[in-house]
This record gives C-alpha cells, sequence and structure tokens, in this order.
C-alpha cells in the first residue's frame, strides 16, 4: 500500500479534505475508543496538517504547532492511523514526516506531546521523553513527552 504525504496550513485544506480528516479524528477517537469529547478545539486553525492518504483515503494524520500555542514548544498532536491502514508502519512513518515538518518550520526545536500511556514506548522509540505523571484527559491515561 502506497501512501501520499501532504502538510497544509487549515486555509489550504479543500472542503473535501477537512472532512476526511474530521472524519478520521470522529471514527477514531470518539468511536473506537469510546470517548466523547469536543474534538473541534479551535486549535485547527492555526495548525498545519500533516495528511497521509492512499487510494483508500485518509490513512493517517497529524497536527502539528509553532511553539506558544499549544505548549511553551512545538507540539504534535491528534496523531491517528485509520483502521485500513494499521500493521504497515504508517504510524511511524506519520511521525517522522510529521518530526521533519516541526524541524523545517521551526528548526531543530523542542517538541511536545501528549501522549496516550499504551504508546510510550512507540514514542520513545522516536526519540521522545516522558516528562510528567500519568494524568487523564478525556478519560485516557496520558503522559507528557518532549524530544529534545
Amino acid at each position: 500500500m502506497d501512501i501520499r504525504w501532504e502538510i497544509k496550513s487549515f486555509g489550504e485544506l479543500s472542503n473535501e479534505e477537512l472532512y476526511q480528516v474530521l472524519r478520521l479524528r470522529n471514527e477514531v477517537f470518539v468511536v473506537e475508543q469510546n470517548c466523547a469529547y469536543q474534538d473541534a478545539d479551535n486549535y485547527d486553525q492555526r495548525a498545519f496538517h500533516v495528511m497521509g492518504s492512499t487510494d483508500a483515503g485518509l490513512a493517517a494524520y497529524t497536527r502539528i504547532f509553532a511553539p506558544g500555542i499549544k505548549f511553551d514548544m512545538a507540539s504534535i498532536g491528534r496523531v491517528v492511523t485509520a483502521s485500513f491502514a494499521r500493521n504497515h508502519g504508517f504510524g511511524r512513518e506519520l511521525m517522522n514526516v510529521s518530526i521533519a515538518a516541526v524541524q523545517e518550520k521551526w528548526g531543530n526545536i523542542a517538541i511536545k506531546i501528549s501522549a496516550q500511556q499504551y504508546l510510550q514506548k512507540f514514542y520513545e522509540s522516536l526519540g521522545f521523553v516522558q516528562r510528567s505523571d500519568t494524568y487523564m484527559e478525556d478519560n485516557i491515561p496520558h503522559i507528557e513527552m518532549i524530544r529534545a
């Protein structure tokens, strides 16, 4: 399965792309993870959107932020892979593309994430280090992690 990567500001997203992003986030974070939360949080407009698409549709997505928007440092969030695209290495590729996009836009700076705790080892393999105790976010255990 081949994947094509694009990075766009909110204003560059087509209506169809925005719909695909919101649908994928809703599919995974709200329905699959059984978590009722407000996904439309008024940050999408200030993010760059990293999208990986296959012939089957949007397969992987993150949003990235400059320092000072979500956290005091650059950040990556809403990390999601569609169910049809799992077990193909797209999650790792998505994070590598997102890290590279942060570095291209804002230099070689620290990146902070709010990670679901069960993914700690995955994020550690990408250079992130746990920087907080476990906390609950939308009823799911999370940890703060930083990649220096």
